[in-house]
């Protein structure tokens, strides 16, 4: 009987380590808290979850794992299995995606970025120019245009913008430096903390943004319609971790994503952007609203130059580069 019973004891282990084998977690780096730009991954870790009865989880980390401009770093050697980044914060690592990031590209939606984002994903150039990193794209996250949110006197025209230290990246930046602002390249957790001690004056961001990150908790004014441009951050996965996976659970967050990219897009344009108005208004914050002519006049001064800059560059540098432009910009003008 004892001999029946251990039997039947190291049998029910072999099936519960068994069942362990069939387990898989990933860890996925994030930055700063939940909040309107972490939606969608958010949304597929639960499908995904669901989808395979719990056998596959994404272990969601707010800076735990890596600071946020060296997520890709880690995903190219493994350090963890998904991450979130902006192609801003490293162009020379990612420069396919920086198309995305040119000023003045005339996206009017988030469904528009989205498309945008994932044509120019599987081109076979970004594939290329991301598996330098082991990484796969696997997903964007969406942003509006961006507005920039400041303490101090509040602009009139776009000349008052002349010597103010503005944070911004990517194609934002070289737009508010065809305005004669200087702008600066920071992550956005340290955002806040600059403004407060005054190396930065002004910052650029989307609506979430600058509620997350507590700008607007010291601005005194904040521009409605600049609208220079908007950043590109991708989801990426390690490419291995994702070969590794079996064939159920690689279905399960592949087939995730559209789902999860509506959540977070139905979540922005409702929840996100129905706080903002009042986020604003609760704190007396001046809403400034630039002439046509002046942002006319802004697009002409920005839009050509970044582009020309940003085909020259990458073209020497072997993408190909008027390839990628006219693809994101022909997919534009078809939707007019």
């Amino acid at each position: 009987m004892n001999k029946y019973l251990s039997r039947a004891a190291v049998a029910a282990v072999s099936i519960a380590f068994a069942g362990e084998a069939l387990a898989t977690e990933w860890n996925v780096s994030l930055w700063g808290k939940r909040r309107a730009f972490t939606e969608h991954v958010e949304k597929l870790a639960e499908l995904v979850s669901e989808k395979t009865g719990g056998e596959f989880t994404l272990n969601l980390s707010y800076g735990g794992l890596s600071n946020n401009r060296e997520n890709l770093d880690g995903i190219s050697i493994g350090a963890f299995e998904m991450a979130q980044f902006c192609a801003g914060y490293h162009r020379d690592k990612n420069p396919s995606i920086t198309v995305l990031e040119l000023p003045f590209l005339g996206v009017s939606s988030l469904e528009q970025e989205v498309a945008l984002s994932m044509a120019v994903y599987e081109h076979p150039a970004t594939v290329a120019d991301l598996a330098r990193w082991n990484a796969t794209l696997l997903m964007p996250s969406p942003l509006p245009q961006y507005n920039i949110a400041g303490i101090g006197d509040v602009p009139e025209t776009l000349a008052d913008f002349e010597g103010l230290s503005v944070r911004a990246t990517g194609g934002i930046g070289a737009a508010m430096e065809a305005v004669g602002a200087v702008p600066t390249s920071m992550s956005a957790s340290e955002v806040r903390q600059a403004m407060d001690s005054g190396v930065v004056k002004a910052v650029s961001f989307a609506p979430h943004a600058h509620m997350s990150f507590g700008t607007i908790e010291n601005a005194t004014w904040w521009t409605t319609n600049l609208n220079p441009g908007t950043v590109n951050c991708p989801v990426v996965v390690n490419s291995d971790a994702l070969a590794d996976l079996s064939d159920d659970h690689r279905e399960a967050l592949m087939s995730s994503v559209d789902e999860a990219l509506d959540h977070y897009i139905a979540n922005y344009n409702g929840a996100t952007m129905e706080a903002w108005g009042p986020a604003l208004e609760e704190r007396g914050i001046t809403q400034v609203t630039f002439s046509d002519e002046e942002i006319a006049a802004f697009k002409e001064a920005a839009a050509a130059p970044a582009a020309a800059a940003w085909l020259e560059q990458n073209a020497a540098a072997g993408l190909p580069a008027q390839e990628l432009y006219d693809l994101v910009t022909g997919m534009i003008a078809e939707s007019m």
